[in-house]
């Protein structure tokens, strides 16, 4: 009773497919999983997705630059995990290349630092091996490589 399959056309489709797409960046597997939500079937789905990225709706590269800034700036994620969060949304790997070229190295650092600094408070127990164990273990956890979180945090010392 309360379903309500209503069926769209092509230019329907590609009406909600551009205000979905201009809300946000989006990457061609959130607006493919959106059509099929709304009840297109592939051949349809396949043939918007190819308008949105002709009208420059939809581009990967651009989505992969703003996911990449936006999770390291807002969220302070490492580059492991901004990879990992962009290869779960099939991104190619030349996008993912080109979005962590836009993260600049020296910012990159500071913000390990700062992570560093965070969850050690006041610099308390930092020769604690424990603690020095926790926090790397914290900091590899948000995507910070292994070796850089070592090299900082021994750095502290």
């Amino acid at each position: 009773m309360g379903e309500s399959t209503k069926a769209y056309t092509f230019s329907q489709f590609c009406e909600k497919a551009r205000k979905y797409c201009a809300y946000q960046e989006r990457c061609h597997k959130e607006l493919r999983n959106k059509l099929f939500e709304l009840g297109a079937d592939s051949e349809l789905v396949e043939q918007v997705i190819a308008k949105m990225i002709e009208e420059n709706f939809l581009n990967e590269e651009r989505f992969a630059k703003a996911f990449a800034g936006g999770k390291f700036r807002q969220k302070q994620w490492g580059k492991n995990k901004i990879i990992q969060e962009l290869k779960m949304r099939q991104i190619s790997p030349y996008c993912i290349k080109i979005a962590l070229m836009e993260i600049p190295d020296d910012d990159y650092m500071a913000t390990l630092r700062k992570e560093v600094e965070k969850r050690n408070g006041l610099k308390k127990n930092i020769n604690n091996r424990y603690v020095l164990h926790k926090i790397a273990k914290q900091l590899v956890s948000k995507g910070f490589e292994s070796d850089m979180v070592w090299k900082v945090l021994l750095s502290e010392v």
